[in-house]
């Protein structure tokens, strides 16, 4: 009898185990992809981040980087919105090839870089964009020079630049840029894809009034007249509209899949996603996949984060508000968080994050800052990190307003001062050691 009760007995404890067995925290969003990252946009807190930091194909993606050149460039002026480039060989070929996003250029054609650059951010016109990278240096090959010295400035990593478009270099005619290969293609992680997106959204927000545009008709009332869709499909009235999306860039190559760096805003929220190669249920890629990809994303980032103030303007750590001072009128200086951080997290989440301070050594003499000082100097920033629980960080704490300064000027100590405090350090030097002899006698 007791043999058959424990035979009863074994698959009920079974079953008890499987129910009381705590479930598998989720990993990921579900999303189909090669790589992923979601930012807030203005804090550049990483909310969630999957294979971020593999250099994958980036298609168009790379067209950002050119944006950001030109912006650059028109501001330092050294071209103009209405300056007039004369079509090449090289962009008219490009231009005549239908397989690409094209406005197709007249091979004795001029055209504004505002219209290149319209057609580059709204239609991902692939000879628009190269007319543009020639106008800014000469040459499409010096203008990967351009791209790698900003890539660098940046902070980006683990990028291969080998053209301004982001196409396969066979689709470019035999005309690729010197030193890259016959099929190279453009790489970065997830990551520094970000990371570029967040630059150049926050130092020329003026992007996003082009790539909100659902359409535009290029050269309208001429014969050469097109239709310039936005490749962008989650706009308002396009066929995977998301409520406050207005950019950034699509990307779609044989090397790089489907992939998109997108923007949306809801309220004072920002968030930029990245999404690369993605892929459906049954891994073909495809628009929808990406769009997909990124709603995902977008609803998580929406959904679980809200804005927050970490530390206010004015934060002085406890154990560590002052800096000593060398040669100076004082021996102290105080040192405070110069503005207010405030950043995307999730609510519930707050009491975690505690602030880390970070000195600039290379400014620090024996621990201390050397005589005369300004008011309002960096001396360092904050790593704001989170007590347990998963945390991505930053896309660079550095760039995100998380500056440490001191708060007053400090001037340095006259030549008598400077003189009595040598000799009084030079006294006490001999006395410690004086001190530490005799205290060697009796040990």
């Amino acid at each position: 009898m007791r043999k058959w009760v424990a035979l009863l007995i074994i698959p009920v404890v079974f079953m008890m185990t499987i129910n009381i067995a705590p479930a598998q925290a989720e990993t990921t969003l579900g999303i189909h992809v090669d790589g992923a990252i979601l930012i807030d946009a203005d804090s550049g807190k990483i909310l969630y981040e999957e294979n971020a930091d593999t250099p994958l194909g980036i298609a168009s993606m790379s067209k950002m980087m050119t944006e950001y050149l030109l912006f650059e460039a028109i501001e330092e002026g050294k071209i103009s919105w209405d300056q007039e480039y004369r079509v090449t060989d090289y962009t008219y070929a490009v231009s005549q090839d239908r397989r690409l996003s094209n406005v197709p250029l007249r091979r004795d054609g001029s055209y504004t870089i505002r219209e290149l650059y319209e057609a580059l951010a709204i239609y991902s016109a692939n000879a628009a964009t190269i007319a543009i990278a020639e106008t800014i240096a000469g040459t499409e090959t010096e203008f990967l020079k351009l791209m790698d010295e900003k890539a660098k400035e940046l902070g980006l990593k683990d990028y291969k630049f080998v053209n301004s478009t982001g196409l396969n270099n066979e689709y470019l005619q035999g005309m690729h840029p010197q030193g890259t290969g016959p099929n190279d293609e453009n790489v970065m992680p997830a990551k520094s894809v970000a990371r570029l997106a967040f630059h150049l959204m926050k130092d020329y927000p003026e992007v996003l009034d082009t790539t909100k545009i659902n359409s535009k008709i290029f050269r309208e009332g001429t014969t050469d007249a097109i239709k310039m869709d936005n490749w962008n499909f989650m706009l308002p009235g396009f066929v995977y509209a998301y409520e406050g999306v207005d950019g950034l860039k699509t990307g779609t190559t044989d090397f790089a899949g489907h992939c998109f760096t997108g923007t949306a805003k809801r309220g004072d929220k920002r968030v930029i996603a990245v999404v690369m190669k993605a892929v459906d249920a049954n891994g073909v890629g495809s628009y929808k996949a990406r769009f997909d990809a990124t709603r995902a994303l977008f609803d998580y980032g929406f959904s679980q984060f809200s804005e927050e103030e970490l530390l206010p303007a004015g934060y002085q750590f406890k154990d560590q508000k002052t800096l000593d001072v060398h040669k100076g009128k004082e021996k102290t200086v105080a040192i405070e968080v110069k503005d207010s951080i405030q950043s995307m997290i999730k609510s519930s989440e707050k009491d975690l994050y505690e602030p880390q301070l970070v000195l600039d050594e290379s400014l620090l003499k024996d621990g201390a800052l050397e005589a005369p000082i300004k008011k309002g100097t960096v001396v360092g920033h904050v790593n704001i990190v989170k007590k347990e629980g998963e945390d991505y960080g930053y896309i660079n704490a550095n760039d995100m307003g998380m500056e440490v300064v001191v708060t007053e000027d400090v001037e340095k100590a006259g030549w008598f001062s400077l003189t009595m405090s040598a000799i009084g350090d030079f006294f006490v030097g001999i006395w410690d050691s004086a001190t530490g002899f005799v205290k060697g006698l009796f040990d």
